[in-house]
């Protein structure tokens, strides 16, 4: 088998996600038939170094030995039991790390992030009616926030290109303006931006707090819509304001988690407790689909009652996979033996240096924050042609409209740093020149 039969089996057979199909005819499939640390190899022998760790989920390299291990272990044990009723070790394990990492409650389980959210969401509303508050209902999101395209992540999701032709579907929440730096005025200080925000979320309390239920953000970074980075002193300032005005914060750091940028998780950078944590990707290491959904212990209390009714009735057939659990568990464990956030830190400066050498190439907005760069390209450079260009000569990315960003896996070198600088150097000169 090769590239070519592979790609045509594909197409006649798989709808691929977030793609318009047609677009293959002249952008061909790449069919990865292996994946080793930072590269992932194709059916003709091709080896492409994977810079945004296949959409963020793989945190130390592919094909990790050790997370391979722990799952294997499992499977000779116990593949799957449901855990309404029943429960195992895996599960127990891992929320109890969970619980200790985030100083939250209990962890409720799905299978990805937009199941995440929906849990965060349902909660909350939940809540606020189990404390006859049922009008508290809506919640806040920002401008360009990304957090899934199920129903109700969808509704709380600012990016027109997913949402325009469901609208009939979603309900309306309230949209407020993003902190992202990229949107201040040129006059504005950094501390008068985050004021500025501040202050405008402030009105909207004040107007409306009898009917938010809960403000959902993805802390420090908003991914999908463009890598835009704001202050920590926005997340502070945003605690406040829920505990004055009695809505819930909802942390989507399903992205940002487990060390993408910089802290184990991102509402570290403030050093805030929020209500609810959602977390996703990158906690099987890549390997599982797993999600979680944390809450205080205030709001599991408000459900624990001996009527049914009162209990959060909701559920998924994988909830809680012990094979899922035990890599999760695995992952956690190479953070701490690995010293990874710190390691991390190293990594971090020697790519950022590295990446001085495109600088006063045509792009702008270039910003860093752990492990996430980005930057975008400016209009001269067309970026449909500048991908081919990085996938031609082996450096696989996936550029959000002209913003390009690099989160690669956590074990990359200081030569596959080298490498990954040299091929976009590269790519960007072939197309102004």
């Amino acid at each position: 088998m090769n590239n070519q039969s592979i790609s045509i089996k594909s197409l006649k057979h798989v709808w691929h996600p977030c793609s318009q199909m047609k677009h293959f005819e002249t952008n061909p499939l790449i069919p990865i038939k292996k994946a080793k640390g930072v590269w992932l190899y194709d059916f003709d022998g091709k080896r492409y170094l994977d810079a945004i760790s296949s959409w963020w989920v793989n945190l130390f390299g592919h094909n990790h030995p050790k997370i391979k291990a722990a799952i294997k272990k499992q499977m000779n044990q116990l593949e799957h039991t449901m855990i309404a009723g029943l429960t195992h070790e895996p599960v127990i394990n891992l929320s109890a790390k969970l619980n200790k990492l985030t100083k939250l409650g209990h962890c409720f389980y799905g299978s990805d992030g937009a199941n995440a959210i929906e849990i965060a969401i349902k909660m909350s509303t939940h809540y606020w009616s189990l404390k006859r508050q049922p009008k508290k209902n809506k919640i806040v999101y920002l401008k360009n926030s990304y957090h899934g395209e199920t129903l109700g992540a969808l509704s709380v999701t600012s990016v027109p290109l997913f949402q325009r032709n469901y609208q009939q579907l979603l309900r309306s929440h309230i949209q407020v303006d993003s902190p992202d730096w990229r949107f201040k005025k040129h006059d504005q200080s950094e501390e008068e931006y985050v004021s500025e925000k501040l202050n405008e979320l402030k009105r909207v309390f004040e107007k409306k707090s009898q009917m938010i239920s809960a403000i959902i953000i993805e802390p420090m970074v908003q991914c999908a819509g463009g890598m835009g980075m704001y202050s920590p002193n926005y997340l502070t300032g945003l605690r406040k304001l829920c505990n004055n005005y009695d809505i819930h914060l909802i942390a989507d750091e399903v992205a940002v988690g487990f060390g993408r940028t910089g802290k184990m998780f991102a509402i570290e950078h403030a050093n805030i407790k929020p209500d609810f944590i959602c977390l996703s990707k990158g906690i099987t290491g890549g390997f599982l689909p797993l999600s979680v959904t944390l809450a205080s212990n205030d709001i599991f209390n408000a459900f624990y009652d001996d009527d049914i009714s009162h209990g959060f009735l909701h559920s998924h057939s994988y909830t809680g996979n012990p094979l899922a659990c035990s890599a999760a568990i695995a992952t956690l464990s190479i953070f701490k033996d690995e010293k990874i956030i710190s390691q991390n830190k190293i990594k971090s400066k020697k790519l950022t240096v590295l990446l001085d050498e495109i600088k006063h190439l045509p792009l702008h907005n270039f910003r860093h924050l752990g492990m996430i760069w980005a930057f975008e390209l400016d209009k001269c450079v067309h970026i449909e042609n500048f991908t081919k260009n990085c996938l031609h000569h082996g450096l696989f990315i996936r550029p959000l409209g002209q913003t390009v960003y690099l989160m690669p896996p956590y074990c990359i070198s200081d030569n596959e740093m080298q490498f990954m600088v040299k091929i976009i150097k590269k790519a960007i000169e072939n197309e102004i020149h």
